[in-house]
């Protein structure tokens, strides 16, 4: 029966609908979710530790296991589906009526677990039309369309929700840093600042929207403004947030835009990777940056080794497509061919288990994942034939630009050393018009204009009429 089981909101972050059963909710604040609430949406601390300490107390409070599922749905938890499952269990058990606000998180968590993260942007979606004010919805809509690479459904969806939110309704710097990380995307990168900065005038410090500003800047080639940035930040994110290794990884990106390689791989050692990593999200920042040094000819001890074996230990079944090719590029740089070949083996598996693709970067994952093979074997012509045939659809790699740019600087780097020099040039000329001040795609001008005889000016006259 619905009384077996407490249903406490509290008051701070009571969702305004007019429904019985929400007035019931918010009048009794006991339930002491704000805090797993706020570090969900700030990424401070460990909400998901925070979260089961509130239901170690306190087993039976249903909006503690809303928070739980959209924590495990947002992060795209494999691992933690009997977790989710019994949060699920328990809010239905709770409400039975599916047209209950809490009920329907709790369909729209299953969709995810029964392996449709599609429809369960969906769900969440039709949830917000009823309720614009409902955070756990729109934060977890919002990591969906990400996770599905819908850059327009992040932006679009938050827009039309915006208008109810303002500063007196808390976590609105938190909407603000989404709304940001949205417009960042889908390239309107002045518009994102403006947005972040917004949100950063409210909540100082808020490491989301750091991370907007960082990759706005990334995308603009603004490597000397993103390195100041991030020193000037650094004490609101160095420590104790989900993005704290990612930001470190950011500032290894402006670290080589700015021809520094070494900071980079100090900052490699010193802020990303450690001998107790563990996230497959720390592994992926490491390898997709390990990865640029290799691009670069840049020598890296034996750090393709031990990134391998930290790969190597992780349970790649069921993995997002995402980390599966960031797990290739560890294998295939260290040269352990039968764990690369293991790896494909089983992607491949999971693929004709599975039907249909579910996710578009999977239709992305093989094709990259052999061209990576070929290009650490020294087959540059062969990687550019993989890459020619996805080339299109390079932006669903699952992360976001600046984790995407990654297949077209591979791309680009195969295609000089290939000596396909037409190709190397359209690459390079389209490199340069997206970010004209960076100085890693000036250096590419300049290695293309030695190779081709083309005097450098008359590049640079190329990529101009592009821009």
């Amino acid at each position: 029966m619905r009384t077996a089981v407490r249903t406490i909101l509290p008051k701070a972050w009571a969702f305004h609908t007019t429904t019985p059963a929400t007035a019931a909710i918010e009048a009794d604040p006991r339930c002491g979710c704000e805090s797993a609430l706020d570090m969900m949406l700030t990424q401070r601390g460990d909400p998901f530790a925070e979260i089961e300490q509130v239901l170690a107390g306190d087993p039976g409070c249903v909006f503690a296991h809303r928070v739980r599922a959209a924590l495990i749905v947002r992060a795209d938890s494999a691992a933690a589906r009997p977790t989710l499952a019994a949060s699920i269990a328990a809010i239905e058990a709770a409400y039975p009526d599916t047209d209950d606000p809490a009920r329907r998180h709790a369909v729209a968590a299953r969709a995810w677990f029964d392996g449709d993260p599609a429809r369960a942007a969906a769900l969440y979606d039709t949830i917000l039309t009823d309720n614009p004010q409902d955070v756990l919805a729109l934060a977890v809509a919002h990591a969906l369309d990400f996770h599905l690479g819908r850059r327009r459904a992040t932006r679009d969806r938050i827009a039309r929700v915006l208008p109810y939110w303002s500063a007196e309704v808390p976590g609105y710097a938190s909407v603000l840093a989404m709304y940001a990380f949205a417009l960042e995307e889908n390239g309107q990168y002045r518009r994102a600042e403006k947005f972040a900065r917004r949100a950063l005038a409210i909540d100082p410090g808020h490491p989301g929207a750091i991370h907007v500003v960082a990759h706005v800047m990334e995308m603009q080639g603004r490597a000397h403004d993103g390195l100041a940035f991030l020193a000037a930040t650094e004490p609101a994110w160095r420590e104790n947030t989900g993005l704290s290794v990612h930001l470190a990884w950011h500032r290894a990106l402006f670290q080589l835009d700015t021809d520094d390689p070494a900071s980079a791989l100090t900052t490699y050692d010193a802020q990303i990777i450690d001998a107790q990593v563990s996230a497959m999200s720390v592994l992926a920042d490491a390898s997709a940056l390990l990865w640029r040094l290799q691009l670069r000819d840049i020598e890296v001890g034996d750090r393709w080794q031990r990134l391998a074996d930290h790969w190597q230990k992780q349970a790649l079944a069921g993995a997002r497509p995402f980390y599966l090719v960031h797990a290739m590029m560890a294998f295939a740089a260290a040269g352990r061919a039968s764990a690369a070949e293991q790896l494909l083996e089983e992607f491949s598996h999971n693929q004709t288990a599975g039907g249909s693709s579910s996710v578009p970067e999977e239709a992305l994952a093989i094709p990259f994942c052999e061209a990576l093979r070929a290009f650490a074997g020294k087959a540059y012509a062969e990687c550019v034939g993989w890459l020619t045939r996805v080339r299109h659809i390079a932006h669903r790699c699952g992360g976001s630009l600046a984790q995407c740019d990654l297949i077209h600087l591979t791309f680009t780097e195969a295609a000089l050393r290939a000596r396909k020099e037409h190709l190397a040039r359209a690459l390079v000329a389209e490199r340069t018009a997206k970010k004209p001040a960076s100085l890693l795609n000036r250096l590419l001008q300049r290695r293309l204009g030695m190779r081709t005889g083309y005097r450098e000016k008359a590049g640079q006259r190329a990529v101009a009429l592009l821009a």
